[in-house]
């Protein structure tokens, strides 16, 4: 059996934090019923590029889950959740504070009916604090938190960051460390348990090294001026002839050494006194021949260094490949199969990966789950 084998969890999110989170869930072998408006569904299936009749970022965050179409602001369409709510194992909701309390799914209203419920809400600010009812998306909670200030690009060429790191990482990773958890918790007292995961407040952690300097050394970092985020020629991005880019990260002393003999550079710059001079040489010198010869030089030596690789490169990367990342498949109505998105579950609990596994339809399960 795989992990969560007969966990149902009800999905009420939309788009990527809580989809996210459930897909973890799914993977590990639980019941993932998504419960969506009827007609469209949630919002992600309406995205582009499509895949079939639906987006191929819902299908990517979808594989493998149950759809229930319901209104849930319809009282007798609401009332027939409730059976599948009181056998419920988990409940992810997305919704803002006070939605679902007016819905009547708040978790103080679950619980009289499942007082084993484990009910996460998932919101960009949580549900107390003066910002408890303020939209945002990703870039304004790493900007909120400080993150996007510790490397943003210059004044008139600022950058956006290429992740998503307060939804998947503020969000959904917190989300399910938290439900197994509480999980754990259960099997012990029995009791469930209400988890407020704030997209915003889980960003701090990625700071650990810039809130020890500020408060202990009172040097608070500037943008793009520390060790980690191009402070010196150490840890930098390098443009190649060719323009493709070097990713230079010998912090260490051996791997700096081993880095400065590769590129052949000269025993003043090597010294790292001048950190700008020493940065301005190492770039002339990346710049001067093509990311080829750059990538067979670091293969020869052990320096911490690579060339820069493309999303669709990186899939043919023999690491990846021959660590099965892309075995898993993923399925559509029309029967086109690509890679699933691969997740960090191991693949001993995500079953076999001989059978590609679609998203679900619109509703596709109503017949199963409600009465």
């Amino acid at each position: 059996m795989r992990p969560l084998q007969s966990v149902l969890v009800l999905d009420f999110s939309t788009l990527l934090p809580g989809p996210m989170a459930t897909l973890l869930l799914a993977e590990a072998g639980a019941d993932v019923v998504k419960i969506e408006r009827p007609g469209r569904g949630e919002d992600m299936r309406g995205y582009v590029p499509r895949w079939g009749p639906d987006s191929v970022n819902f299908a990517m965050l979808n594989r493998g889950k149950k759809s229930v179409a319901l209104d849930l602001k319809d009282a007798e369409q609401r009332a027939k959740l409730e059976p599948l709510v009181a056998r419920a194992d988990i409940i992810v909701e997305q919704f803002r504070p006070g939605v679902m309390q007016r819905l009547g799914l708040d978790y103080e209203s679950v619980t009289k009916i499942n007082p084993r419920i484990i009910y996460c809400s998932i919101t960009g600010y949580g549900q107390t604090g003066p910002k408890r009812d303020t939209a945002g998306h990703d870039l304004n909670y790493i900007g909120d938190t400080g993150l996007l200030a510790l490397s943003m690009g210059s004044g008139d060429h600022p950058v956006v960051p290429p992740a998503l790191i307060a939804d998947i990482a503020g969000g959904a990773y917190p989300a399910v460390m938290n439900i197994l958890l509480a999980m754990a918790e259960r099997a012990r007292t029995g009791n469930g348990r209400y988890i407020d995961i704030a997209m915003a407040d889980n960003l701090f952690p990625f700071m650990y090294w810039a809130l020890g300097e500020g408060m202990a050394a009172g040097q608070w970092p500037q943008n793009g001026g520390s060790l980690v985020t191009g402070g010196t020629a150490r840890y930098r991005l390098y443009p190649a002839r060719d323009g493709q880019v070097v990713a230079a990260a010998p912090i260490e002393q051996r791997f700096w050494q081993n880095f400065c003999s590769v590129i052949g550079l000269e025993p003043q710059y090597a010294d790292d006194k001048d950190s700008a001079a020493t940065a301005a040489r190492v770039a002339e010198i990346i710049r001067g021949k093509d990311a080829a010869h750059w990538e067979i030089c670091f293969q020869e030596q052990d320096c911490c260094c690579s060339v820069v690789k493309s999303a669709h490169a990186a899939m043919t990367d023999p690491q990846f490949v021959a660590r099965g990342l892309f075995a898993h498949k993923l399925s559509n109505a029309q029967g086109q199969v690509i890679p699933a998105l691969p997740v960090p579950v191991s693949d001993a609990f995500r079953g076999s990966s001989d059978t590609p596994i679609p998203a679900p339809t619109l509703g596709a399960h109503n017949a199963d789950y409600i009465k």
